[in-house]
C-alpha cells in the first residue's frame, strides 16, 4: 500500500527515493540511497535487505536490472515483493512482484522509476511519470520533482487504504551537513493525516535552513506593504518592538536578524534573507512564521543550489 519514485539528477549526482503510505514511518522501511552508488526502493511485504544489498551491488559495477535480479532470485518471497533501483551508472529498473496487490505496477524513464501496489488505480503511476517529466523539463530541483510526483500521484488516486507517512531521502556527493557525508536532503513524516502536504512544508524548512543557494549579485531591499507586512510579523514574534511602516530600517533589520539566528538561517546572509522575503512573500502561504518560512523558500527558490 506504498507508492514511491527513485530518480537521480545527472548534473549534479544526486539519487533520492520520495514515498508515501499507509504506513508509520515508511521512511525507515522504503528509501536507500548513497552517492556511490544509486537508490533503491523496496516495499509491498518490502525486504529491507534489498536496500543495503541492493546498493552493495551498485557499487560492484552491477546494473539496476541485474541488481533486482541478484536481489529476486533467492528470494523465496519475491512474487509479494516491489523494488526500484536508479544506479549512478543511468541504469534504471524496477520490479513487481506477480502476488503483490491489486493495483500493482511500474513505470520508468530515462533517469527514474515510479512503482506502487493496492492503488486505487494505475492512473496513479501514470501521473507521477507524467509529473516528474515535466518538471524536470522545466527546470525544477531533484527534490521539489519528486515531491510534484507524489502529490500528482496521490491526486490521481493514491493509495487505496488512506494516507500516513511519507518520505524524501536524496544523497549528493558531499551533499550532507558541512560537506562531511553524502546524506543531501533526509526529511520524514512518520504519522499524519496531509503526510505529504506536512513532508513538503518539512523539506521547505530543512532547505531554508541547511541547503545552500548561489548568492544574488545584487539584493533588494524591502520596502512598502511588504516592509510594513513583514516587521508585523516580526513584532507578532516578538523580535520588534517599533511600530512598523513601509520603511524597513536599522531595527527591523536588527529584529529580522534576531529571526534569522533564533530559526539557524545562517547558511544565508541577512542581505539574502532579506531579498528572499522581498521577491517571495507575495508568493508564501499561511501566518507568522509559517509565512515567513514560506517567503524566504519562494524569494530563494530562484537561485541555483550549491
Amino acid at each position: 500500500m506504498t507508492f514511491s519514485i527513485v530518480a537521480r539528477d545527472p548534473e549534479t549526482e544526486a539519487v533520492g527515493v520520495a514515498v508515501q503510505s499507509k504506513f508509520v514511518g515508511v521512511g525507515s522501511v522504503v528509501p536507500f540511497a548513497a552517492a556511490d552508488a544509486g537508490a533503491v526502493a523496496t516495499q509491498s511485504f518490502a525486504n529491507v535487505a534489498y536496500g543495503p544489498e541492493g546498493l552493495d551491488l551498485l557499487r560492484e559495477g552491477h546494473d539496476a536490472a541485474t541488481v533486482i535480479d541478484r536481489l529476486t532470485e533467492e528470494d523465496e518471497e519475491a512474487p509479494q515483493r516491489q523494488v526500484g533501483v536508479v544506479g549512478q551508472d543511468g541504469s534504471v529498473a524496477a520490479f513487481t512482484g506477480d502476488d503483490c496487490f491489486d493495483y500493482a505496477g511500474d513505470r520508468q524513464g530515462e533517469t527514474y522509476t515510479v512503482q506502487g501496489n493496492i492503488l486505487e488505480n494505475e492512473a496513479t503511476v501514470d501521473a507521477m511519470a507524467e509529473t516528474f517529466e515535466t518538471e524536470r523539463a522545466d527546470d525544477a530541483g531533484l527534490p521539489e520533482a519528486m515531491l510534484a510526483a507524489l502529490h500528482a500521484g496521490n491526486e490521481a488516486g493514491g493509495d487505496q487504504r488512506g494516507q500516513q507517512g511519507a518520505a524524501l531521502y536524496v544523497a549528493k556527493p558531499e551533499g550532507g551537513y558541512d560537506g562531511n557525508n553524502d546524506r543531501w536532503v533526509d526529511v520524514r513524516v512518520d504519522d499524519h493525516e496531509e503526510p505529504i502536504a506536512e513532508l513538503e512544508r518539512v523539506f521547505k524548512l530543512y532547505d531554508v535552513t541547511l541547503l545552500e543557494r548561489e548568492e544574488p549579485e545584487e539584493t533588494r531591499e524591502l520596502d512598502g506593504q511588504t516592509a510594513r507586512a513583514v516587521a508585523e510579523t516580526l513584532a507578532d514574534l516578538g523580535f520588534y518592538d517599533g511600530e512598523p511602516t513601509t520603511a524597513f530600517g536599522e531595527s527591523e533589520r536588527e529584529a529580522l536578524e534576531a529571526f534569522r539566528g533564533m530559526n539557524n538561517f545562517e547558511n544565508h546572509p541577512l542581505p539574502v534573507i532579506e531579498d528572499a522575503l522581498a521577491d517571495g512573500w507575495d508568493d508564501a502561504d499561511g501566518d507568522g512564521e509559517a509565512r515567513m518560512v514560506d517567503a524566504i523558500w519562494h524569494g530563494l527558490s530562484q537561485y541555483d543550489r550549491k
